[in-house]
């Protein structure tokens, strides 16, 4: 890893009373520990040859293919009932899960959830704390309200060490409109007093140039997570609705567009458990004025049901005053419906100054 990243290769911490292990080591191999590759099915008699079919399909841990439908596995060649069954049953026992936990576990395993800064402490604060791990975090609102913005200044604020052990970590960055700008990242690294280069090597970007490319992409997203696992720590797709937009027009093809964009949420969704990221995705504004939200200055996102039911959390952003902006939480399992202001900067996302 890059300078910004160079806490995670220490391995212990010197105080005067001698050599300590430190904390942050601990915390890194808990994380490693998170991913249970899936060659461990091969201890379990379960051929080489059908882990890497696995591998093919996007499948590369144990929880994955747990996460996979029996039909998705059925569909390999060489798979029947009876093989399928075999590799599910096999999952079950090298996960010690038979499906349910106590409220308390699941508690536990929340522990293991951290949060990207945006950049903004206003912000920060209405998301409890940022950007959050193994959710889905979308952000809507008309052009220049500062989508893009945010999304830039995240790919920087990720490389970070943060709050509760937080090392920093690489970002992926799928771009469905060609608004990625390296430059951007630079003048957001100067603010924060970070090596420009380092933070360029630590994103790695893919342009998607259709809808079925931007979910073919997944698999290779999920396969390079896996090979660095514990590495990666938020995936950035600016923006999810752009191609389906293009790509099936009229009524006669929307619930073609809603089924595919109900797959690829799903495998975001899955992806940011299995390897514990963030998710992160802008989403562009209905044209269509009878959609308008019950607030009149709050257009509606597009995607309809499929995306509202998908993202864990959604924010509204608009235009405020002057050079401000206003975000809103427009829905969430846990944050109370607030909003605040932001600016956007040379150096991203921060707080108004008066």
């Amino acid at each position: 890893m890059a300078t910004t990243l160079e806490k995670m290769e220490t391995v212990n911490a010197t105080s005067e009373e001698g050599t300590i292990e430190s904390e942050e080591v601990l915390d890194l191999e808990e994380e490693e520990s998170f991913f249970q590759d899936i060659d461990l099915l091969a201890e379990h008699n379960v051929s080489h040859e059908d882990i890497k079919m696995m591998k093919k399909l996007g499948v590369n841990t144990i929880k994955g293919v747990q996460m996979t439908m029996r039909r998705k596995l059925l569909s390999l060649k060489g798979f029947d009932e009876a093989k399928v069954d075999k590799i599910k049953e096999v999952c079950c026992k090298i996960s010690l899960s038979n499906g349910f936990l106590t409220a308390l576990e699941v508690s536990d395993q929340r522990k293991q959830i951290f949060k990207l800064s945006t950049g903004s402490t206003k912000l920060d604060k209405l998301l409890g704390g940022g950007i959050e791990s193994m959710a889905i975090t979308e952000v809507f609102g008309e052009f220049r309200t500062g989508k893009t913005q945010l999304s830039h200044t995240l790919c920087v604020t990720a490389q970070m060490p943060g709050p509760n052990g937080y090392l920093g970590g690489k970002v992926m960055f799928i771009d469905t409109e060609h608004t990625f700008r390296p430059e951007r990242l630079r003048t957001i690294s100067e603010r924060f007093n970070l090596d420009q280069t380092a933070v360029l090597e630590n994103v790695l970007y893919a342009r998607a140039y259709n809808s079925e490319h931007q979910y073919e992409l997944l698999n290779s997203v999920a396969a390079k997570f896996h090979e660095e696992a514990g590495i990666f720590k938020l995936l950035i797709i600016d923006s999810i609705m752009a191609l389906f937009r293009v790509d099936f027009t009229g009524r006669g093809e929307m619930a073609d567009r809603q089924q595919k964009l109900g797959q690829m949420m799903s495998r975001l969704q899955k992806i940011s458990e299995e390897y514990n990221v963030a998710v992160f995705v802008t989403n562009q504004i209905t044209s269509d004025f009878s959609l308008l939200s019950p607030e009149p200055d709050l257009p509606k996102p597009v995607g309809g049901n499929i995306l509202a039911h998908a993202s864990t959390t959604r924010i509204a952003l608009k235009k405020g005053r002057g050079n401000k902006r206003i975000a809103k939480i427009y829905d969430s399992p846990d944050l109370e419906e607030s909003e605040v202001t932001y600016v956007i900067t040379n150096g991203g996302i921060d707080d108004p100054k008066d």
